[in-house]
């Protein structure tokens, strides 16, 4: 399997995740939209647009960076027509681009509830609706969010309502593409880590160094998120996947390569359910 040649529109690539899958994909010679809002130097926010189109190039594949806010529907249709024009076509599309704030409703503001819609869910969708029509044109063309399982539990929605609706609205739209593109052969897939990723969102937002430590780097995704789009897009869709799971389930055993610290243990993520045990020990490694 190979992505060389392949065309991968991403949001959010310019750090963290999108980026890893990014690089990933660079080093078969893939091309790469970088699909993001950042082209200045922010002091909590490592990478722009430009900074991660250079990694991707000296990865091995073609980048083409693209200021885009997912929720601006011209930004949007810009830059999908853009990439058609840059590469031919668009092969595989991530909606990894996702806003999250965790409070409760009384300290939820409005203005940040429609922050996290408007990403998340509405951009999910309209993303996907614009690279649809060129999807449907490729080999082997698949959809990826980055999206939690629907695990309709009161404990996933109890502590920040807005935020997990949100964020479940992206695995709606999953549920819902893969049914509706299903007879065109493209697939629609989720995949969610099964413990917090070292992010700049996890560093600032959820719980500084002590928590950067107890995750794994987001290579974890990233090599899942490529052997997903290995899979026969016609056969392999409508599926929600943890990362280790999956990859277990594709022969990996080595999971220890993923942790920051190895002394520390690993952090479970947010909407992992609880019926899903982990293919390897999230205890810290003996010394």
């Amino acid at each position: 399997m190979s992505l060389a040649g392949k065309t991968l529109f991403i949001t959010g690539a310019s750090r963290g995740i999108g980026l890893a899958i990014a690089l990933k994909a660079a080093a078969d010679g893939a091309n790469i939209a970088v699909a993001a809002k950042t082209t200045e130097p922010h002091p909590k926010l490592e990478g722009t647009i430009y900074t991660a189109a250079d990694a991707i190039e000296h990865a091995g594949g073609k980048a083409l960076p693209l200021v885009v806010d997912v929720r601006e529907e011209a930004s949007v249709a810009e830059a999908i027509a853009k990439t058609v024009e840059t590469f031919g076509g668009i092969d595989i599309l991530v909606n990894n681009a996702s806003a999250i704030q965790l409070t409760p409703t009384s300290q939820t503001d409005m203005k940040r509830f429609d922050l996290m819609h408007q990403i998340n869910t509405r951009g999910t969708f309209m993303v996907s609706k614009y690279a649809i029509p060129h999807l449907a044109r490729a080999a082997n063309p698949h959809i990826l969010m980055l999206s939690p399982p629907l695990d309709m539990k009161e404990k996933w929605f109890a502590p920040h309502l807005a935020y997990t609706m949100a964020k479940f609205g992206m695995s709606l739209c999953v549920l819902g593409l893969a049914g509706e593109l299903r007879q065109q052969g493209v697939a629609v897939n989720a995949l969610w880590p099964r413990t917090t990723i070292a992010t700049a969102a996890v560093k600032n937002l959820l719980g500084g160094d002590a928590l950067m430590r107890a995750s794994r780097t987001p290579d974890i995704v990233a090599e899942a998120a490529y052997r997903i789009f290995g899979k026969p897009s016609r056969e392999f869709t409508g599926q929600f996947l943890i990362d280790d799971t999956f990859l277990a389930g594709e022969g990996v055993t080595d999971f220890d390569q993923y942790r920051v610290d190895p002394t520390q243990r690993l952090f479970v993520d947010f909407f992992v359910p609880d019926d899903s045990p982990a293919p390897a020990s999230l205890d810290p490694l003996e010394s």
